[in-house]
């Protein structure tokens, strides 16, 4: 009986040690304080970078954002896609730097379109801009000067792939951050980033899932796609375009007349 009282003994003073050791070591230990937004409530507590909290908008993080699940579920699906200026089919309107052009001025490829009206310099500042197809408004915001201001939308395919479409150096954004727009809505102007450069629309498509701003010019494509290629892939092929319209019905007109010189 003494002998297991002994042991026992030995144990609870091994113990004892152990837990003091461990104690000093914990101590020893640099702690992490990791900032949060607010602890107002579990959901600001875990709100991810960039998110508006207790109705402030916190300064732009460049970090990639993933979508939250809230945000996935809310993205409407878009049957077709529509350009972004002038008619539905882009009519008065050029491409001045296409996607992928090489820039060695700015040091790598453009990541997107630079869409103008007809008139060229200026004529197409507060022009309107429009949502290439039923969407998410995922950011509205001004990264920066060189950007100005810009508008993110996320978009459904019917096969379920979400892509993201970007609106830069806008002069004037008349959508909300949260709203759903429709294709073809208005949501913005032509504009030059303060003045920085000629009016125009920088306008971008991406296969993504997140919200990441990035440079206008890349070495490497990733998830950027190219504008013009992707809104002809994802068009309304059903409705044709007013002038064929047009020739039909003129091509129609000269046929009756055709028929009714033959029947006298």
């Amino acid at each position: 009986m003494k002998q297991k009282l002994f042991h026992f003994g030995i144990g609870i003073i091994v113990l004892a040690i152990v837990a003091f050791a461990a104690k000093s070591f914990l101590r020893q230990q640099p702690r992490h304080n990791i900032p949060v937004k607010s602890m107002g409530s579990w959901q600001q507590a875990d709100a991810p970078l960039g998110f508006p909290v207790d109705g402030k908008v916190p300064p732009f993080d460049f970090r990639f954002i993933q979508l939250t699940a809230f945000e996935r579920a809310n993205i409407p699906t878009a049957p077709h896609y529509s350009s972004p200026m002038g008619s539905e089919y882009g009519a008065l309107t050029y491409n001045a730097q296409p996607f992928w052009a090489n820039n060695l001025k700015r040091g790598g490829h453009h990541t997107g379109d630079d869409l103008n009206g007809i008139g060229g310099q200026n004529t197409d500042l507060g022009d309107p801009v429009y949502a290439v197809g039923n969407g998410l408004v995922i950011f509205k915001g001004r990264p920066s000067a060189g950007w100005g201001n810009v508008i993110m939308l996320a978009h459904r395919l019917p096969n379920g792939q979400i892509q993201i479409s970007m609106y830069a150096h806008l002069q004037k954004i008349l959508i909300a951050y949260g709203d759903l727009v429709a294709r073809g809505q208005k949501i913005a102007t032509v504009g030059s980033a303060d003045g920085i450069y000629l009016a125009h629309l920088h306008f971008e498509m991406r296969d993504s899932t997140g919200v990441f701003i990035g440079r206008g010019y890349a070495s490497h494509k990733k998830n950027h796609l190219p504008p013009s290629e992707t809104i002809s892939k994802h068009q309304n092929t059903n409705n044709l375009p007013l002038l064929p319209i047009i020739r039909k019905d003129q091509e129609d007109t000269q046929n009756e007349e055709i028929t009714i010189k033959h029947e006298i």
